[in-house]
């Protein structure tokens, strides 16, 4: 890290930016008028956005743009945002979200070349309006830096976004710029996508020519990555540092090709380098990937980043295919904020519309099917019809869709500048994803019931009178149910088996469903904030849960489970066929910091990873943590400011989580290699 980028992350730390900040948001009533177009609407809304921005340097600062206006106004009133709710399905916050935009030709060919392509049609008029209040602001930045008597920060903001870039600073500048403004449109979790595949060009040429070094470059991505944490707090999110900056790095090329390059270990060690939440890194690894990739994943690892995040190409490209994505647009896939396979430029899926709670399906199954069957048979034939009857009413339960428009994230996606249509409306793929909630703990209490009931004898009254009382006065009971019971994790096929057909179930049961535009239903291992949601409403459970307690978080291990170790638990979660659930979930596994207490760890836990691709795993992520540091944060927080963590499939800094979610953090088991 050079002088001028430690100087910059301190003043960006202590938050010195936040002096700039107004209270003020811009004035909503040039664009909250009755009788105009929704996309006009948020055409205006940019424009005011940016027009209200003062153009602030920051000491030393390579990459400019610095939000200064908080605050960002709906395109409706209260009242007509109420209206359109009461008639439309409003998915998260109404906006166009959780998308992967393809950066690469705007960046190359600039605005103005896009701006040319555009008619007087009234949309196209809207794509015109927000091009030119980007480029509006741009230019009083290019000014400020001449003000400033930055000549060379000056050159490039003469220069990008409006016209192509052409050296690396170039290209990371227009990146910054345009992903700026689209927050500033009022979308949210805007994915930076495949970063190395699109930057490596203009990298490679200005090295070529001796432009830049390489160390010179290694300052330029630092910057940059500084830059994403310099407003990610006023991302929208379920949480802080849920903020959508996710970055993907390796991994299969469209054209077959390897596409782990030199970019994607700089960005590997610029993250090493910084130790900040954001950018989010997402690895694409496969059986070829050799064994010092995911070393240089497993230094990140080590630091209690949360990340990287791994993608199986093995599985996911498959997956996708079988989904009905061409080829080449799933060998060309990003992920969305957390983990949701989607293709950058081409889709408009929504991948978390909804989420199925397998433990509530089978606890619902067990108290209808259970006190009649006489085998296990009956039993999981009870729970597929739940789920299928759950899944036909979740897919029925998202009618007619209304997506704020975005016309100018709108540019980034193919055809909607050639058709005049706006990105909101949909795309090349328009699929719904499903999250599958609770697996393991699901598993767990049909083994657990399997276990009891058809092999022991347990009355069935006396389980659900247990149940019933949330275990007070059935301890022992609950004891036994709880640690005498295979569990999912430990590479026992008692439980494992009926994770495996639970997801087999929940694939076949979306399969058919259309969705209102066309696209189809993806069912997937995640969970998103609804673990907590879900485990809040449900009852006691067979497993030896009581009422209330959270599910694990994706697809991982139930909470308190005794593990025999990380090659169990990689073992059973091998076990199902991955390429059916692709809408993604990862397996999460926490391990201890005392686990890497030399560079033979990081050999063992590299292949660890290793064997988790290979088995056939679809993604993985791993927490470093410490159980007596976590809980002296919740004690101290001002002594551990910088601890960050992995929460579901995003790295934020502790100290700032609910308490509920710093709870659920703690109670998960720490592994040692």
């Amino acid at each position: 890290m050079t002088e001028r980028i430690a100087a910059l992350k301190r003043y960006q730390w202590d938050k010195r930016h936040h002096a700039f900040r107004v209270k003020e948001a811009p004035d909503a009533s040039g664009y909250q008028r009755t009788g105009l177009p929704d996309y006009e609407r948020t055409a205006l809304r940019l424009k005011a956005s940016l027009e209200a921005e003062a153009p602030v340097l920051l000491p030393g600062e390579l990459i400019a743009f610095t939000r200064t206006v908080p605050a960002l106004p709906m395109i409706y009133t209260k009242q007509e945002w109420e209206d359109i709710r009461k008639k439309h399905t409003i998915h998260e916050n109404g906006n166009v979200c959780n998308l992967s935009p393809d950066y690469a030709p705007v960046i190359a060919s600039g605005l103005l070349a896009l701006r040319d392509k555009l008619t007087d049609a009234p949309y196209h008029r809207a794509m015109a309006k927000s091009i030119d209040a980007v480029l509006d602001l741009t230019g009083r930045y290019h000014q400020e830096a001449l003000k400033a008597g930055d000549m060379a920060l000056a050159k490039v903001l003469a220069r990008v976004p409006a016209h192509g870039a052409r050296s690396f600073r170039e290209a990371l500048q227009s990146l910054r710029v345009l992903h700026f403004a689209m927050w500033c449109e009022g979308n949210y979790h805007n994915t930076l996508g495949r970063f190395d595949q699109y930057m490596m060009p203009y990298l490679e040429a200005d090295l070529k020519a001796g432009n830049i070094t390489q160390d010179g470059a290694f300052e330029l991505l630092e910057a940059f990555f500084l830059a994403c944490n310099r407003d990610s707090d006023l991302y929208p999110g379920m949480q802080q540092g849920d903020n959508g900056q996710s970055m993907v790095l390796g991994g299969i090329t469209p054209e077959g090709k390897d596409g782990f390059n030199l970019l994607s270990e700089m960005c590997l060690k610029a993250c090493q380098d910084l130790k900040l939440i954001d950018p989010k890194i997402n690895l694409r690894v496969s059986s070829q990937t050799p064994l010092e990739v995911f070393e240089l994943g497993t230094e990140l690892t080590r630091l209690g980043l949360g990340f990287p995040q791994y993608e199986n190409d093995d599985v996911a490209i498959p997956g996708l295919m079988r989904l009905g994505y061409e080829e080449q647009d799933a060998r060309d896939y990003a992920v969305a904020a957390c983990w949701e396979f989607i293709i950058p430029g081409k889709g408009m899926d929504v991948p978390n519309i909804g989420a199925l709670s397998f433990a509530e399906v089978v606890s619902d199954a067990l108290k209808e099917a259970l006190p009649d069957a006489a085998s296990m048979k009956e039993v999981t034939q009870a729970v597929e019809a739940v789920i299928f009857a759950r899944v036909s009413e979740l897919a029925g339960s998202f009618g007619s869709l209304y997506i704020i428009p975005s016309p100018f994230m709108s540019l980034f996606f193919e055809g909607c500048l050639d058709k005049g249509r706006d990105i909101s409306l949909g795309c090349k793929y328009n699929n719904y994803g499903f999250h599958g909630t609770g697996l393991a703990t699901a598993a767990d209490m049909l083994a657990a019931v399997e276990k009891a009931v058809f092999e022991e004898g347990l009355p069935v009254p006396v389980l659900f009178a247990a149940l019933e009382e949330d275990f007070k006065g059935y301890e022992a009971l609950r004891d036994t149910l709880r640690y005498d019971s295979p569990k999912m994790g430990n590479d026992d096929d008692k439980a494992d088996r009926y994770a495996v057909g639970l997801l087999d179930m929940f694939s076949r049961a979306v399969e058919g469903h259309r969705n209102e535009r066309g696209g189809i239903f993806r069912a997937g291992t995640g969970s998103a904030m609804y673990y907590v949601w879900h485990g809040s409403e449900l009852g006691a459970t067979p497993d030896g849960r009581r009422k209330g307690e959270p599910l694990p978080a994706n697809y991982s291990p139930s909470l308190n489970v005794r593990l025999n170790g990380p090659l169990s638990l990689i073992k059973s979660f091998t076990k199902p066929d991955l390429s059916r659930v692709i809408n993604g979930g990862p397996l999460t596994i926490e391990f201890s910091d005392t686990v890497f207490r030399n560079e033979e760890a990081i050999r063992k836990v590299a292949q660890l990873v290793m064997m988790f691709i290979r088995l056939g795993g679809h993604q993985l992520q791993l927490n470093t943590v410490n159980r007596d540091q976590l809980l002296d944060a919740q004690e101290h927080p001002g002594r551990h400011r910088d601890l960050i963590v992995r929460v579901w499939g995003w790295s934020g800094y502790f100290v700032e989580l609910d308490k509920c979610y710093q709870d659920h953090i703690i109670s998960r088991t720490e592994l040692g290699v």
